[in-house]
């Protein structure tokens, strides 16, 4: 399970992120995860659940905002949002589709206690 590497290298970037800013705790963390990401957004939720334990972070809760796929079709040159890499474009109905976007794993908000 990938997403418990995840979770651990997200607890690191937290933990710098406590000590250059000085807070207390966390409340609520919020991420933006692609579709074509490969990243189980359950098994992330509940990684970041075992991993938080009897932590600065035991109690936070993790939000999850799954993010389009998108990728360019070859055949009619249109930029589209897929649900999987393996749709066609919706425009044309073409299969041959380059992923453009949607594979990223962001950090987009902390809710903190000062």
């Amino acid at each position: 399970m990938h997403e418990l590497t995840l979770c651990e290298a997200l607890l690191d970037l937290l933990d710098d992120e406590k000590a250059r800013r000085g807070f207390r705790a966390l409340r609520r963390l919020k991420l933006e995860i692609g579709r074509f990401g490969c990243i189980d957004p359950d098994a992330l939720v509940y990684a970041f659940d075992v991993t938080t334990r009897d932590t600065w972070l035991d109690g936070a809760k993790i939000e999850v905002d799954r993010r389009p796929g998108r990728a360019r079709c070859l055949d009619c040159g249109a930029d589209v949002e897929v649900p999987d890499r393996l749709a066609d474009c919706p425009r044309c109905g073409g299969r041959r589709l380059m992923p453009t976007g949607g594979d990223q794993m962001r950090l987009v908000e902390m809710e903190i206690v000062a």
